[in-house]
C-alpha cells in the first residue's frame, strides 16, 4: 500500500514536471497547463486520507487555481480582442488594396492597347531595346503603384522575343509559391480559375495571368487570403483559450463550493468576529478563547479609562446550534457573491453573563459616580465687550453619563467581545441642548450686536450727547422664546436725563436789562422742552433699525437759541417796577413805552417770569364778570394775561398799578400796542421782572410811542418755525443805579373770565397756550 501511494506521488511529481515544462511560447500553453493541473488533482484524489494534502493546502491550491484561471481568462479576452482588432485592420487594408487594384486595372486596360504595337517593333536581342520599350511605356502610361511590379504580357512569346521569355521566367519563379497559395484559397472557397491561368504546381507550367491582370493584382489577392487565414487562426486560438479558462474556472469554482459546505462563507462576521473560511468548531474555539480572558476597556471623556472584565460579570459561552444552522443553510455555489456582500450575524445566545453581577459592575464604574459628573452647559451669548459687542460662548460637553445608554453600549460590546468601548462614540454622554451652531442663537447674537453697534448723537447747539453700546447694552432684555428687545423704561430714563440737562422751560434765566444790570429772572414757561414720550419711541425705532445717526430730539416747545440765553435777541422786556417796556427785534429797539400792570392792592399783580407769546389777535373782546370790553390788539403770553391797547386810560406808568392797575394785563397806549403787534410773532419771549430803584413818576398824559427807528407796519409772518438767531442785545444807556433785586410777587390768578377762543395762531418755537383771557382795566 505504501508503494502504491509512493507511486502515485511519483506520478504526481512527473505530472508537475510536465506542467512546469510546458512551452511558454506555445499558443496552447494555458490549455496544456490546465490539463496538467487537472491530472494533478486527479492523482491527488487517489491518495489515501493519511497521505492526502491538508485542508489548508487544498484551500491554498484551490485559491491559486482560481486566481490563475481568472488571470488566464482576462489574458484570453485581451488576446481575443487584439485578434479581432487585427482582423478589422487587415480587412481595412484589404479593402484599400482592392481599391488600388481596380485603379491599376483601369490603367492597364489603356496600356494594353498601346503595348502590342510597341512589342512588334522591338528587336529580338538586347537589353537596350527592352529598356527603350520600357521607357516608351513609361512615357505613355504611368507605372502601376501596386508593389511597383511591371506586367508580363501574354503575347511576348508569340513575338519571338528571348528577352521577354527570360523576363517571364524570372518573374514566374518568384511568384509561383504565392500563386499556388492563392489557387488553393480560391479552390477552397469554390472559385473557378479564369481561362488562361494554369496550376503551376501540377503541370509545372510557367505562371501566366489573365488578360489585363498583372502580378501585382495577383499578389493583392494572395495577401487577402493570408490575412483571412491569420484572422481565423487568431479567433480559433482565442476561442480555445476561453473554453479552457471556462473549464478550469468551473472546476476551481466547484472545488471551492465543496469547501464551503463545511466552513463559513467569505466576509462572514459573527458577533464582531471574522468567521470567514472557518469551521463551526474553530469559531466556537475563538469565542471561548475570547471569553476566558475577556477585558473591555471603556474610554471616557477628559482622557479617562476604566476596565470591565469577563470575570466581573461572570461571562461564559453558551452555544445552541445557531452556528451550525448558519453553515448548513449556506448555498455552497453562492460563495462568490459573498466576496462583495458581507454577511453579519449577531447571536445573543452564544454568550451570557450574570445580570446582577453586570448591574453591580456597571454601577461601580467611576463614570457613573454622580458626584464626579459635570452637567453639559449650553452655548450662549457673552457679556458685552466695549467696542466689540457680543460673541457666542461655545457649549461645554460635560461628563454626565446616561445610565441606560451606558448599559446598552456595554452589553453590545460584551456580546460582540469588543476590546474597547468609546462612550463618546456610543453617545452615552448627555449633550447640550444648544450648540454654537444653533440658528436661533446666531439670530439673537446678530440682533444684540445690531442694537449695541448703533450710535445716536444728539445735538444741542454747540453741545452733543453720544449714545452707543456702552450704554444701550444695559437696555437689552431677552424673553422666554429668546427674542431680544429694548427695555422701554430704560430708554425713557435716558431721554429724561436729556430733558433734565437741556430743557430750559420753567428755569431761571440770567438777563441783562436795558438798565444795565444783569439779573436772574425766575419762573415762566419759555424755553426748550423735549417731548419725552415721542422721543423715547423715536430712539427705540432707531436702535432697532441699526442706522447710526445725528439728530435733535423731538421738542414740545422750542426757544430762540441753545446758548446761555435761550431767549435770543428778539424779545419784549417788561420792567414791572419801573412800569416801562422795551421791544427788541434782532437786537434793535423797535419801541419802548410806559404801561400799567396788575393792581397790587387787590392782589392782581402781574407775575414775573419769561413766557412765550401764545398768539396775537386783532379786534378781540375782553370780557369778565360784569363787563365786556373790545380791544384792537390782543397779545396774550401767560394764560389770560397779555398785552393790549387801553384807550380808556389817559395816563400810564408811575405808581398807577399799585391801586389802579389792571387785572394783571399790560395796558399799553394804542400806538405802542399797534407797533408791537406788527412786529411780534407767537413764541417770541416776553420777559417780566422787578428791578428795585427804577421807579419813576406817572405820565400825566399818554406819551407818544418811543420809536427810535421806522419799522414796517406790515408784521412778518405770523408763526416762524425757528426763532431768530441769537444776537447781542443792544440795550439803551444803562442806569448807573444798582438797586438790589426785589422779591418777585407771584400774583394769584385774576378773576377774569375766559374770553372766547382766539384765532388759534401758531405757537411758533414750541410755544402753545390756551385761548385769551379777559382784561378791562
Amino acid at each position: 500500500m505504501v508503494k502504491k501511494q509512493r507511486g502515485r506521488k511519483g506520478q504526481m511529481a512527473d505530472i508537475k514536471k510536465t506542467a512546469d515544462g510546458v512551452d511558454n511560447d506555445s499558443p496552447y500553453r494555458a490549455l496544456e497547463a490546465d490539463a496538467a493541473q487537472m491530472k494533478i488533482e486527479e492523482a491527488q484524489g487517489e491518495l489515501e486520507p493519511g497521505e492526502a494534502m491538508t485542508e489548508c493546502e487544498m484551500e491554498v491550491e484551490a485559491d491559486m487555481l482560481l486566481q490563475a484561471a481568472l488571470e488566464e481568462k482576462l489574458k484570453a479576452e485581451a488576446r481575443l480582442e487584439a485578434a479581432l482588432e487585427e482582423k478589422r485592420a487587415a480587412e481595412a487594408k484589404l479593402q484599400a488594396a482592392l481599391d488600388e487594384k481596380r485603379e491599376a486595372e483601369a490603367r492597364l486596360e489603356g496600356a494594353a492597347v498601346i503595348r502590342p504595337e510597341a512589342a512588334a517593333s522591338e528587336p529580338e536581342h538586347g537589353a537596350p531595346e527592352r529598356k527603350m520599350a520600357g521607357q516608351e511605356r513609361e512615357l505613355h502610361e504611368p507605372e502601376p503603384e501596386i508593389d511597383k511590379l511591371e506586367p508580363v504580357w501574354e503575347n511576348s512569346a508569340a513575338n519571338g522575343s528571348d528577352s521577354g521569355e527570360t523576363y517571364r521566367e524570372e518573374r514566374a519563379g518568384r511568384g509561383r509559391s504565392r500563386a499556388r497559395r492563392s489557387r488553393k484559397k480560391n479552390a477552397g472557397q469554390g472559385i473557378e480559375m479564369p481561362e488562361g491561368v494554369h496550376d503551376s504546381q501540377n503541370n509545372h507550367e510557367k505562371t501566366a495571368f489573365p488578360a489585363g491582370q498583372t502580378e501585382a493584382a495577383a499578389a493583392l489577392q494572395e495577401g487577402r487570403g493570408n490575412k483571412n487565414q491569420k484572422g481565423k487562426k487568431a479567433a480559433i486560438i482565442a476561442a480555445c483559450v476561453l473554453a479552457a479558462v471556462i473549464v478550469a474556472g468551473g472546476g476551481a469554482y466547484a472545488a471551492m463550493a465543496q469547501k464551503y459546505k463545511k466552513v463559513f462563507f467569505p466576509n462572514t462576521i459573527i458577533n464582531g468576529m471574522n468567521a470567514s473560511g472557518r469551521t463551526v468548531a474553530e469559531v466556537k474555539e475563538m469565542i471561548a478563547g475570547g471569553i476566558e480572558n475577556y477585558v473591555l476597556t471603556i474610554e471616557e471623556r477628559e482622557g479617562g479609562q476604566e476596565q470591565l472584565t469577563g470575570e466581573d460579570i461572570k461571562l461564559k459561552a453558551k452555544f445552541d446550534g445557531t452556528l451550525e444552522q448558519i453553515v448548513t443553510t449556506q448555498n455552497p455555489y453562492a460563495w462568490l457573491s459573498y466576496q462583495l456582500n458581507p454577511a453579519e450575524y449577531t447571536i445573543g445566545t452564544m454568550i451570557e453573563y450574570d445580570e446582577e453581577a453586570f448591574t453591580d459592575a456597571v454601577k461601580g464604574l467611576k463614570c457613573m459616580d454622580t458626584a464626579l459628573m459635570k452637567e453639559p452647559v449650553n452655548a450662549g451669548i457673552s457679556d458685552y465687550v466695549p467696542g466689540q459687542g457680543y460673541h457666542i460662548v461655545p457649549e461645554t460637553a460635560g461628563t454626565y453619563v446616561s445610565e441606560d445608554v451606558l448599559r446598552s453600549s456595554i452589553t453590545d460590546a460584551v456580546m460582540n467581545l469588543k476590546d474597547t468601548l468609546s462612550l463618546e462614540e456610543a453617545g452615552a454622554y448627555k449633550q447640550p441642548e444648544i450648540t454654537q451652531d444653533d440658528a436661533a442663537l446666531k439670530e439673537r447674537l446678530d440682533t444684540m450686536n445690531r442694537y449695541v453697534s448703533t450710535t445716536v448723537t444728539y445735538k444741542f447747539g454747540d453741545k452733543s450727547e453720544v449714545l452707543n453700546g456702552d450704554r444701550t447694552h444695559e437696555w437689552l432684555v431677552t424673553d422666554e422664546s429668546g427674542g431680544v428687545s429694548i427695555d422701554t423704561a430704560r430708554a425713557a430714563g435716558y431721554v429724561e436725563e436729556l430733558a433734565a440737562a437741556y430743557n430750559t422751560s420753567n428755569k431761571a434765566k440770567n438777563f441783562k436789562t436795558s438798565y444795565g444790570q444783569t439779573i436772574q429772572v425766575k419762573g415762566g414757561t419759555y424755553g426748550w422742552k423735549i417731548n419725552q414720550k415721542e422721543e423715547t419711541a423715536e430712539l427705540i425705532a432707531i436702535l432697532k433699525s441699526g442706522q447710526s445717526q445725528e439728530r435733535e430730539p423731538v421738542y414740545s416747545q422750542k426757544a430762540a437759541s441753545h446758548g446761555e440765553n435761550d431767549y435770543g435777541d428778539t424779545y419784549v422786556e417788561i420792567n414791572l417796577t419801573a412800569q416801562h417796556l422795551f421791544f427788541y427785534k434782532n437786537g434793535s429797539l423797535v419801541v419802548e413805552s410806559d404801561f400799567v400792570s396788575g393792581n397790587l392792592s387787590k392782589g392782581w399783580g402781574t407775575p414775573a417770569g419769561t413766557y412765550p407769546l401764545t398768539y396775537k389777535q386783532r379786534n378781540a373782546v375782553l370780557k369778565g364778570e360784569g363787563y365786556r370790553t373790545p380791544v384792537d390788539y390782543w397779545m396774550p403770553f401767560n394764560g389770560g394775561i397779555g398785552m393790549h391797547d387801553a384807550t380808556w386810560r389817559s395816563s400810564f406808568g408811575g405808581t398807577i398799578y399799585k391801586t389802579g392797575g389792571s387785572h394783571g394785563c399790560i395796558n399799553l397806549p394804542h400806538s405802542v400796542a399797534k407797533k408791537i403787534y406788527e412786529n411780534i410773532q407767537a413764541g417770541m419771549p416776553v420777559i417780566c421782572y422787578n428791578l428795585a430803584g427804577t421807579e419813576k413818576g406817572t405820565s400825566a398824559t399818554p406819551p407818544p410811542a418811543q420809536v427810535p427807528a421806522e419799522v414796517p407796519t406790515q408784521a412778518p409772518a405770523e408763526v416762524p418755525t425757528q426763532a431768530p438767531a441769537e444776537v447781542p442785545t443792544q440795550a439803551p444807556a444803562e442806569i448807573p443805579t444798582q438797586a438790589p433785586a426785589v422779591p418777585e410777587t407771584q400774583a394769584p390768578a385774576p378773576p377774569e373770565t375766559t374770553a372766547p377762543a382766539g384765532p388759534g395762531s401758531d405757537t411758533g418755537h414750541g410755544g402753545g397756550a390756551s385761548g385769551p383771557g379777559s382784561e378791562i382795566r
